[in-house]
């Protein structure tokens, strides 16, 4: 077909309008441009299938990505399918086709486009007919046909899809994709949903998809960005912009260009929020101008609680349709995301959730009291008595205030602030104070949860000052309120002699001898009042204990802190306070695993997982340590893959030194298994430097530092960590036990005899089994190499019987290479534990016969490199979709290697093809 082209547009021989060229080249790329070669290589990866869908909500960079990736020449593979260079996004050189939808297009136009598209891409010898605008597929056959035969697929880049509104152009476009073989590969930007007529390629497994989450900018991304607006920040306010923005890139390129000319630019960014005027203004126009009345009036209403569920929108709105609404908003991902509670809670964007608070502000004072009231009558029939004494406060309701202080006190200690919960309410009058001094309390213990202890001291001293000429039985209920409040205000600045002086106090109030329960008399005797209760003496015992026990962790004092923390979580089951019930178990769990006891601890750590306090958004830090504890027990017994998936749920402990602690014994862990003894030697070296807990855990630092060091051959270095310690009198076990593995790596096994501690007798019942086990097991090494077989059997068995019970097994196939000799010799002579030394056997380094391309030859058809890979996550409990995060791959990818996996292990299903893989030795 003839046709011209001017520099704006293509003009063509027949009458139809002019096609503009701008909608047939990617548009101009903003400066500076950051590329980021993860999501380029996942477009790469995603061009393997026929659909690359990026989805996401205004501003998420959905067409700057594909512009610059296209314009950098699309997917760069040579014929192996490596990648290679990739050019410059800036230089344009020839890309996939491109199209760029608008609003109104018909299909008749959008076909027109498509078709000078394609005759724009190399290879075409003459152009493809142009389909009428409701082609049927006979009418489609010469376009596929001709993409059909082609040597090299076709890419195309379908910009704003959603905008697509012509049914009959999706199916059209749809019956392409099945029917050119191949060639044609799509890949497009939208902010809505995949369009019906496509759906099936997502359950044909054969749909790429990029969402918000992988849109979002990374910190170190951020920190690249703002050098590139010339506006560098310091780590941890490139930290702080991150979270407050969500990576949102539109909110982060509005942030680098106002904090480029700002004087104070760090003080800038930690006060940027969503009412800037350039944020909000976008958000109004690409976000809430084009939801629905019903919805916008439902994010506005439910603005008063930094998340939602649908039963709380449906009282805050008065209406039945929350979780609908809710649903669909969240279905994009972008600026309303769900947790994987039942039912789901739903949060809003920051940036997005500062705005909605703004137009709740809006609205007349009765009408945001009538919100926070029903929010709080909510929340108190839903037994979350923090949130529903923040919104009593907020709406006014002075008497629901007090009684929630008084009939809830010990749930309204903070333990975890990771939450936000937003603005503080107004406090009540000062007479309301003099009249009801429980209200000045409550109003304290609000502020203290929220982290504000400057704030609620001085509500605290109000509420003490009118509280003077209270009654006696009154008065001394107040009085230990006040104390509780006094503990919670230590434990926030960190004051740990205070804590003790305060538990102490606390305590003191207890009854001698009276009974553990509440108060009550026998049938039909009157309640009690709630301002002079007495018989809460388990509440008591719950909360100074927790406060107790959390200050020996915090000490590293960890036999002392498992002593009170496992009394306060019998008090707190006995007075039925989940919330303290589930600080106590979450660290309970994790000194259970630091210790060794690893069925405890997987108990415990469970049970704290299935609390209701640890579903939805709040107690991220409790869940956190009962996943840490997790990590451990799977360290322990060597299911790396489990360890890595419980320690991706951590990340709010690391302020939390016994908790980075074991944080870092178990990464480093995994750096040392995959041969990075370097990398693991500067992390716990690091982790040491900033300070890590007296006691156990920081000996058990040096100690592993100290064994790294050895192991890379630095004898002299790892002995000078160790010596003067671990030649005390009385020295810490784990240190001695490094010092002789440093001897033994030397070549001094006398020395290392001489330095290995006595590990089976009555005092080592007190050390964490693993260094007990570890000892044992050297000590049996040992015994061999002096010639001494039968002792060495004998220290094994001890050993097996010490380890079997509790099913450690790491101690064994992570040891040193003469273990596994130790373990076949004892397999020979005769073992109770025949199983278990088999099984491990299998798992302690023994070689496999390979080929020379290093593939296992165990099988009829080797498993590749890649599908070896892929097993190995097979073992753990991520999904398909998250084992392609983690490798960078396609989810089809990844199920193609699955189904290779289980033709070739003759296997049907996942657990299956993970037993016969550890039968043959393949993980």
């Amino acid at each position: 077909m003839p046709q011209s082209r001017s520099s704006n547009r293509i003009t063509e021989a027949h009458p139809e309008p002019p096609l503009l060229a701008s909608r047939l080249t990617p548009p101009a790329l903003p400066e500076p441009l950051l590329w980021r070669p993860r999501l380029a290589d996942r477009l790469d990866a995603g061009t393997a299938g026929p659909v690359t869908l990026v989805r996401a909500p205004a501003g998420w960079g959905k067409t700057t990505l594909l512009a610059a990736w296209a314009r950098a020449g699309g997917d760069h593979r040579d014929d192996a399918g490596d990648a290679v260079a990739r050019p410059d996004p800036l230089a344009a050189p020839p890309g996939p086709a491109w199209v760029q939808a608008e609003q109104g297009d018909s299909g008749e136009r959008l076909w027109a486009y498509l078709a000078a598209a394609l005759r724009g891409t190399p290879g075409w010898t003459s152009g493809p007919p142009v389909p009428p605008s409701t082609p049927c597929p006979d009418q489609l056959e010469p376009l596929a046909a001709a993409l059909a035969a082609r040597e090299q697929p076709v890419l195309l880049v379908l910009d704003d899809l959603h905008r697509v509104a012509d049914p009959a152009a999706l199916t059209g476009l749809e019956f392409l994709l099945r029917h050119t073989d191949g060639r044609l590969r799509l890949v497009a930007g939208t902010r809505g949903e995949l369009p019906q007529p496509l759906h099936r390629l997502r359950l044909a497994g054969e749909l790429t998809e990029i969402g918000p989450q992988e849109l979002a900018f990374t910190v170190d991304e951020v920190a690249d960005l703002l050098v590139a607006h010339g506006t560098p920040l310091p780590c941890a306010a490139v930290t702080r912009l991150r979270e407050r923005t969500g990576g949102w890139p539109a909110g982060l390129r509005f942030a680098a260009l106002a904090a480029h000319g700002h004087p104070d630019p760090e003080r800038w960014a930690d006060r940027f929020g969503g009412h800037q005027p350039e944020v909000a203004a976008y958000l109004r126009a690409e976000v809430l101008d084009g939801l629905p009345s019903t919805a916008r009036e439902l994010l506005r209403c439910t603005a008063v609680s930094p998340a939602v569920r649908a039963d709380l929108a449906d009282v805050l709105t008065g209406r039945g349709d929350g979780g609908q609404v809710l649903a669909e908003l969240a279905r994009d991902g972008g600026f309303l995301h769900t947790d994987d509670s039942d039912p789901p809670w739903y949060r809003p964007h920051p940036l997005l959730a500062d705005l909605l608070r703004d137009e709740l502000g809006g609205l007349d004072e009765p009408d945001r009291r009538d919100l926070h009231r029903r929010a709080a009558g909510w929340y108190a029939d839903q037994d979350r008595p923090a949130e529903a004494l923040r919104h009593a406060l907020a709406g006014g309701e002075w008497d629901r205030a007090t009684g929630l202080l008084l009939t809830d006190w010990p749930e309204l200690v903070p333990y975890d602030r990771e939450a936000p919960t937003g603005p503080a309410p107004a406090p009540p009058a000062a007479e309301a104070v003099r009249r009801d001094p429980e209200l000045g309390l409550a109003c304290a213990a609000e502020r203290a949860y929220a982290g504000d202890a400057e704030t609620a001291a001085a509500r605290l001293r109000d509420a003490v000052a009118a509280a003077g000429s209270l009654p006696a039985p009154r008065r001394d209920r107040f009085r230990r309120l006040a104390t509780a409040l006094e503990l919670t205000l230590a434990r926030l600045a960190g004051d740990h002699p205070e804590v003790r002086a305060a538990a102490a106090r606390l305590l003191a109030t207890t009854t001698p001898s009276g009974p553990a329960g509440p108060a009550g008399g026998g049938a039909g005797a009157p309640a009690p009042d709630p301002r002079t209760r007495a018989g809460e003496d388990a509440d008591v015992r719950a909360v100074a204990g927790t406060a107790l026990g959390l200050t020996d962790l915090a000490e590293g004092d960890l036999r002392a802190a498992t002593v009170r923390l496992t009394e306060a979580y019998d008090a707190a089951r006995h007075s039925g306070r989940p919330r303290t019930v589930l600080v106590c178990a979450a660290r309970l769990a994790l000194l259970h695993a630091l210790a060794g006891q690893l069925r405890a601890a997987e108990r415990t750590a469970r049970a704290a997982l299935d609390l209701p306090p640890c579903q939805g958004w709040s107690s991220r830090l409790e869940c956190a340590h009962a996943h840490l504890a997790l990590a451990l027990v799977a360290l322990y017994r060597d299911q790396p893959e489990e360890v890595a998936a419980r320690l991706a749920l951590t990340g709010a402990v690391a302020g939390e030194p016994t908790a980075a602690a074991a944080a870092t014994l178990c990464r480093a862990a995994l750096l040392r298994d995959a041969n990075q003894a370097a990398a693991a030697t500067q992390l716990v070296a690091g982790t040491r430097m900033q300070g890590p807990p007296d006691g156990g855990l920081g000996d058990r630092l040096l100690a592993l530092e100290a064994g790294l060091r050895g192991e890379q051959g630095d004898v002299d270095t790892a002995r000078g960590l160790l010596v003067d310690r671990a030649r005390e009198p009385d020295p810490a076990p784990v240190l001695a036990l490094a010092l002789a593995r440093v001897e033994l790596r030397a070549g001094d096994t006398r020395a290392a005899g001489y330095a290995l501690p006595e590990w089976d007798g009555p005092a080592a019942e007190a050390w964490p089994l693993p260094v007990r086990l570890a000892a044992g097991v050297l000590d049996a090494v040992l015994a061999r190499q002096h010639g001494d077989d039968r002792r060495a059997g004998r220290l094994l068995e001890r050993v097996l019987d010490l380890a079997a019970p509790e099913g450690h097994r790491r101690v064994f196939t992570r040891a040193e290479p003469a273990v596994r000799d130790l373990l076949a010799a004892h397999l020979d002579s005769g073992t109770a534990h025949w199983p278990t030394v088999s099984d491990l056997l299998r798992g302690a380094g023994e070689p496999v016969e390979s080929g020379p391309d290093g593939a296992v030859r165990a099988l009829d058809e080797p498993l590749t490199e890649r599908e070896l890979t892929v097993l190995r996550y097979l073992q753990s409990i991520l999904s398909n979709v998250e084992i392609a995060s983690e490798l960078s791959l396609s989810v089809n990818t990844v199920k193609t290697h699955v189904r290779n996996i289980y033709r070739k292990l003759d296997a049907t299903r996942r657990r299956e093809a993970v037993r016969r893989a550890r039968e043959l030795r393949l993980i």
